[in-house]
């Protein structure tokens, strides 16, 4: 299956898990053949100075791979910088947020997996 981008839906999201500012995503698992397993596989891209709040994930994990930009990653109260090419995982169970501290878009892949 080959899907154009231009047919990938997008959506915004405001206040992100409590953070700041603005979040959009191209959610690319939005497709009914798309496995049930995963919740959410989405190109992010999170505004200058916007944020996704920090937030413990129950009943999934989730994956960040970083496409561009800069970010604050807050992985369970240890934070540290984040760029082109870092990977980030939080297993269900323990919590994360990220902010853009640089001065263009934070783009990143974002993976959400179901606990079975």
């Amino acid at each position: 299956m080959i899907i154009k981008k231009n047919d990938i839906p997008t959506a915004t999201e405001y206040s992100s898990m409590g953070g700041e500012g603005t979040l959009h995503l191209n959610k690319m698992s939005a497709f009914d053949s798309f496995p049930k397993a995963v919740s959410t596989f989405a190109r992010a891209t999170l505004e200058v100075g916007s944020s996704v709040g920090f937030h413990v994930h129950e009943t999934n994990s989730e994956a960040y791979y970083f496409l561009s930009g800069v970010g604050e990653y807050d992985d369970n109260g240890v934070k540290s910088t984040v760029t082109s090419g870092d990977f980030t995982y939080t297993p269900c169970g323990e919590g994360h947020g990220i902010k853009n501290v640089g001065d263009t878009p934070l783009e990143f892949i974002a993976l959400i997996i179901n606990n079975t």
